[in-house]
């Protein structure tokens, strides 16, 4: 396989082992649909370029702990489970300080990513999606639209795994009767 580039797994085993290239590469292929996806769950431009730093950081310095397909994890999963759990640190951080902390879906236009699901799928499901309690559709988005685990919506919502699983089932229950 010589001349293949490397994954990010690949990436981030060469990171562990202090290769700068392969960090700076790293961070070419994922900074943008990281930054994209917390922009998703926070409007606060200052809020999401620290999460960014901070994730980044973090990668470097803990890679030789990343486990990988070893476990069933992936090097883009990792990554964004750290994202998850720094921006959730910076939610907790503003509550403390007791300022409100801007919330994507507080902004007027529409996300990107709704514009694109009511496209994708018919007014119905849409209008299901829209009358969805607005932690079934967290929990939803989160899993279904991003792809994340269980436990990586667990981190990302701050909420344990069981009330995950319960809002999913809930959700998937309120939108089969709704498109039924």
């Amino acid at each position: 396989m010589k001349g293949t580039e490397p994954d990010e797994e690949q990436l981030v085993r060469r990171t562990a082992k202090g290769d700068r290239a392969a960090f700076e590469e790293l961070y070419r292929r994922t900074s943008p649909w990281l930054a994209v996806r917390l922009r998703r769950r926070c409007s606060d431009e200052q809020i999401v370029a620290e999460v960014m730093q901070e994730t980044y950081l973090a990668v470097w310095r803990a890679a030789g702990a990343f486990a990988g397909s070893a476990v069933g994890g992936s090097a883009v999963g990792w990554l964004w489970t750290i994202a998850a759990r720094r921006l959730v640190d910076a939610f907790r951080r503003r509550a403390r300080y007791s300022q409100p902390l801007p919330v994507a879906e507080t902004t007027v236009a529409p996300a990107a990513e709704d514009e694109a699901l009511a496209g994708a799928v018919g007014d119905h499901v849409g209008d299901a999606l829209r009358r969805l309690a607005p932690e079934l559709r967290q929990v939803l988005q989160a899993m279904v639209l991003d792809g994340l685990t269980v436990r990586e919506t667990s981190v990302l919502l701050g909420l344990p795994e069981g009330t995950v699983k319960t809002r999913a089932r809930r959700a998937r229950i309120a939108m089969r009767e709704a498109l039924s």
